[in-house]
C-alpha cells in the first residue's frame, strides 16, 4: 500500500519545494508518513469546511494551494481555528500537504494550468527559474506564463473569456482599460500579481491577468500606459511598441484562477504515485467557493 511519505516524494518531484519563494514554507503540514494512502483530495483553501468535507468522503491526504499555515503562528491549540483544523485532521487520519509557490512554478502547475485554459500558445514563465532538471526533460520552470493568443481578439472578449473558464465566485472578474483594443499578448500570474508589474511591462504584453490588484498599484500602471501610449502617438518613443494602451489588466479572484491547476494535478498526481509504488490512489476534487466574498453590490450613485 502506498504510504505518505511515498506520495510526498511523488508530489515533491512534480513541485519541486526548491522552486518555492523564500517566505514560503510549502510541503507536509500534517500527517504520519508512514500511515497509508489510498484517496486523495484536491481543495484550493484547507478551511474548516473543506478539510470536514475531505474527512467525510474518506480521503487519506488533502492536497491544497494556500498553505493553513501562511504566517508564523506559536501555537495550534483549540484556542483557534489552526489548531483546530489540525486536529480534525489527525483524529480522522487525514493528511495535508500544501504546494503554494513551489506549484506556482512548476510544469503543469498553477501558472501553466491558467495560461492553457485562456488559449495562451508559445509560452514562457514570467519569471524565470533556472532548472537543469527541468530542461533536460523540456520543461521550463517559474513563476507566472507570457504567451499569446492564436488571433488577436477585443479586449473585452477576451476578459469574458477569462470569467467564463473560472469557477464561479460572487466577486467576479474586473477589467481595466481600451474594452475595444485589440489584444493578442498576454501574461498571466495567478495569486497576487502586483508586486510584478515592472516585470510584466519589460514583457512587453498588451495584456496582465492576476488577482488582488489594489488601487493604488493599478491606477499607477494604467495611468502610465495610458501616459506612454500617448507620447508614442505623438512620434515620441517612450517604451515600445505602437501607440495601444499595454498592458490592460484582469484582476480575477484569488482562489478560483489557482484551482484551475487542478485539472491537471488530478490527472498527474494518481498517474505519477502509480508509477512510483505500483498502486493508484482515488483522487478527487472538493469544488467549494472559498472565496471569502459571498456578496457584491454595485452602488446606486446616489451619494453623488
Amino acid at each position: 500500500m502506498t504510504t505518505l511519505k511515498q506520495a510526498v516524494d511523488v508530489l515533491e518531484t512534480l513541485y519541486p519545494l526548491r522552486y518555492a519563494e523564500e517566505w514560503d514554507e510549502p510541503g507536509l503540514i500534517v500527517g504520519d508518513l508512514a500511515a497509508p494512502v489510498t484517496r486523495i483530495a484536491f481543495a484550493a483553501d484547507p478551511t474548516a469546511a473543506v478539510v470536514g468535507e475531505a474527512v467525510a468522503r474518506g480521503a487519506d491526504l488533502l492536497v491544497c494551494h494556500h498553505p493553513l499555515l501562511f504566517r508564523s503562528v506559536h501555537q495550534v491549540s483549540g484556542a483557534g481555528v489552526r489548531g483546530d483544523i489540525v486536529r480534525t485532521l489527525y483524529r480522522n487520519d487525514c493528511a495535508l500537504w500544501v504546494g503554494h509557490t513551489n506549484a506556482d512554478a512548476a510544469y503543469r502547475g498553477v501558472g501553466q494550468a491558467a495560461a492553457d485554459r485562456f488559449g495562451l500558445i508559445d509560452q514562457h514563465p514570467l519569471v524565470p527559474i533556472r532548472d537543469e532538471s527541468a530542461a533536460a526533460a523540456g520543461h521550463e520552470a517559474g513563476l507566472g506564463r507570457v504567451g499569446r493568443l492564436p488571433g488577436a481578439m477585443p479586449f473585452e472578449a477576451f476578459a469574458r473569456r477569462v470569467a467564463e473558464v473560472l469557477p464561479h465566485t460572487e466577486l467576479g472578474v474586473q477589467a481595466c482599460g481600451p474594452l475595444g483594443q485589440m489584444v493578442e499578448t498576454v501574461a498571466v500570474l495567478p495569486g497576487s500579481g502586483d508586486s510584478l508589474f515592472d516585470e510584466v511591462r519589460a514583457a512587453g504584453v498588451d495584456v496582465y491577468v492576476t488577482s488582488d490588484l489594489r488601487h493604488h498599484p493599478a491606477t499607477d500602471a494604467i495611468e502610465q500606459a495610458r501616459y506612454e501610449a500617448r507620447m508614442r502617438a505623438d512620434g515620441i518613443m517612450i517604451g515600445s511598441g505602437d501607440a495601444r494602451v499595454r498592458p490592460l489588466l484582469v484582476n480575477t479572484p484569488h482562489s478560483a484562477i489557482e484551482s484551475l491547476w487542478f485539472d491537471y494535478a488530478l490527472e498527474d498526481v494518481p498517474r505519477a504515485i502509480e508509477a512510483a509504488t505500483g498502486e493508484r490512489p482515488a483522487a478527487e476534487r472538493i469544488r467549494m467557493n472559498t472565496d471569502p466574498w459571498n456578496l457584491t453590490i454595485a452602488p446606486s450613485g446616489a451619494g453623488r
